[in-house]
């Protein structure tokens, strides 16, 4: 018997898209922050073409929201904020990559990359390293008391 080779059949909204970062984060006091770079890769032996979504689109301008991506190369997508205001703090966005295949109009797959303002970077460094030594002192707290049971069983044994 005679086994025939063929491709596989591309199901609608099954193909796995490979982009990064998968999450923007935007301060509005660091200017460079404003304009970001998604990478949208192509791992496949056949070409895609992308377009980009957004929630949002009034809060940004998206260079370049559709085009082409040779097979096993990559490209670049510049994501620009261009409404840094505080009312916009803490608000969750997303941005929406479909690809299909060039000859098709099908969208075969889909990812999804969320895009948040958040107001100083050095307040969430701030944030963050609270959290660490938080983590640190609970760990801390553990190991000791862990510890302190440890001692307390040995001298139970022991009577």
């Amino acid at each position: 018997m005679h086994q025939q080779k063929r491709q596989p059949e591309l199901v609608e909204g099954n193909l796995s898209v490979f982009v990064f970062p998968t999450e923007l984060i935007f301060y509005a006091d660091d200017q460079s922050t404003h304009k970001q770079v998604l990478t949208l890769y192509n791992p496949y032996e056949f070409a895609l073409k992308f377009k980009v979504l957004c929630t949002t689109p009034n809060k940004y301008v998206v260079v370049d929201a559709a085009g082409a991506v040779k097979p096993q190369c990559c490209v670049d997508i510049v994501i620009r904020h261009r409404d840094v205001r505080s009312c916009h703090y803490g608000v969750i966005d997303k941005f929406r990559l479909q690809v299909s295949e060039q000859s098709q109009r099908k969208a075969l797959g889909r990812k999804e990359v969320v895009a948040t303002l958040l107001p100083s970077a050095k307040e969430q460094q701030k944030e963050e390293e609270e959290k660490r030594i938080k983590e640190h002192l609970t760990e801390s707290l553990f190991f000791e008391q862990s510890f302190q049971l440890g001692l307390i069983t040995m001298a139970i044994l022991r009577t």
